[in-house]
């Protein structure tokens, strides 16, 4: 494509998003994948930098497209590798905002504000976007990009410089889904096994002690697991018996084993049976149980579990206002949930708009974003920082 085309090509897609965002937000009127809240580096994909308040359309990307979306990076300590990556239906990846460490897996350091195909990349069907690296499954084995600087690659090559390219974890076959956590990655397998690599601080890697790992390992005596999790510093699994495991990090509560000890090896989460689904933010960690009802715990100390404290959570508390719960996300200080009715609805810290209301005032209890037959089924943020997306 000539730099002329391109150009003319990115003018006619920015005018198509700034038209799609001032539609109302309802099925049928509203195709786009919706962003809202940080974005100095461009990570809500709108060919802007400017913040904000409410749900604007990501550039060029439908709903219909999208089969997986993930957000990295956030946080003070990362203020600058904020980032997306969207794997699309047709097996192809894009990625948008900050590129610091190579993270966009274009080739460049270079941000884009907008999105713009992975080069070389497709037959994807997985995605996941870490702290500052980003993972993908292609014919059951996992590419990995960005940095390195803690093994997360899992290439065991250098780790002084960043992958700007996707390049093959070592050793792992038959993947079926994958997690990028701050500075680790995880892997399940079709046989139900579980295996990590990278970072081993807090015990994150469940291998039964903190070292930092530059190839995959399996996690020991951990199988028939249907389902992970991937939070900033610890792991969910979802087992085929309906048990929820956790390892890593617990300070905040985030483990759920009564206890806020770091655990280097899977421990039950208390009280919890009949889990259909799990899920992991920034520090905290959700379940969807048979009966639709939803149970929160880990960190809480901006109200993002939602059970109308701000008192971190050891264990598993029942949330019995959220109900209908289809899918959910959080970064440093707040939760964003996808309802069956088609909104979108969020708690905790608004200081940012990372609630999408509108306002940057945090609520006594939920807000919503986006409205009931708004056609969203999923949610996604930024790893540890305050940005969410809706598709």
């Amino acid at each position: 494509m000539t730099p002329p085309l391109r150009l003319t090509l990115l003018a006619a897609l920015s005018l198509a998003a700034l038209t799609a965002s001032a539609l109302p937000a309802s099925a049928g009127t509203d195709p786009w994948v919706r962003a809202w809240g940080e974005n100095a580096q461009g990570q809500l994909g709108n060919g802007s930098v400017l913040a904000q308040q409410t749900p604007a359309a990501v550039t060029g990307i439908t709903r219909d497209d999208v089969r997986e979306l993930s957000g990295g990076g956030g946080g003070a300590a990362a203020a600058a590798n904020q980032f997306a990556v969207a794997l699309l239906k047709d097996g192809t990846v894009k990625s948008w905002g900050n590129n610091a460490t190579g993270q966009l897996g274009n080739g460049t350091l270079t941000a884009q504000s907008f999105p713009a195909t992975v080069s070389g990349l497709s037959g994807v069907s997985e995605v996941s976007a870490g702290l500052n690296h980003a993972l993908a499954v292609k014919g059951g084995r996992v590419l990995a990009w960005g940095s390195n600087a803690s093994k997360q690659l899992g290439t065991g090559q250098d780790t002084t410089n960043p992958y700007k390219n996707p390049i093959p974890v070592q050793s792992l076959d038959k993947v079926r889904d994958v997690g990028a956590g701050c500075d680790f990655s995880v892997a399940l397998r079709q046989d139900g096994t579980v295996w990590t690599w990278g970072k081993g601080d807090n015990g994150r890697l469940g291998t039964g002690n903190n070292t930092t790992r530059e190839t995959p390992q399996k996690v020991p005596d951990l199988v028939d697991v249907e389902s992970v999790a991937v939070g900033c510093d610890h792991v969910l699994a979802l087992t085929a018996d309906g048990i929820v495991k956790a390892w890593g990090k617990g300070a905040e509560g985030q483990l759920g084993n009564d206890s806020t000890t770091d655990s280097n090896k899977p421990v039950d989460v208390a009280y919890l049976d009949a889990v259909a689904r799990i899920f992991a933010t920034s520090a905290s960690g959700f379940a969807v149980l048979d009966d639709g009802s939803l149970a929160g715990w880990g960190k809480n100390t901006d109200r993002q579990l939602g059970d109308g404290t701000n008192a971190n959570r050891t264990t598993p508390v029942v949330l019995d206002a959220l109900r209908g719960v289809q899918s959910i996300a959080g970064g440093a200080d707040f939760t964003v949930a996808a309802l069956d009715d088609g909104s979108v609805i969020g708690w905790g810290a608004n200081a940012a708009a990372q609630l999408g209301d509108g306002t940057t005032t945090t609520p006594a209890g939920t807000t919503v974003a986006l409205p009931p037959g708004s056609g969203i089924t999923q949610v996604a943020t930024t790893m540890t920082g305050k940005s969410a997306f809706a598709y």
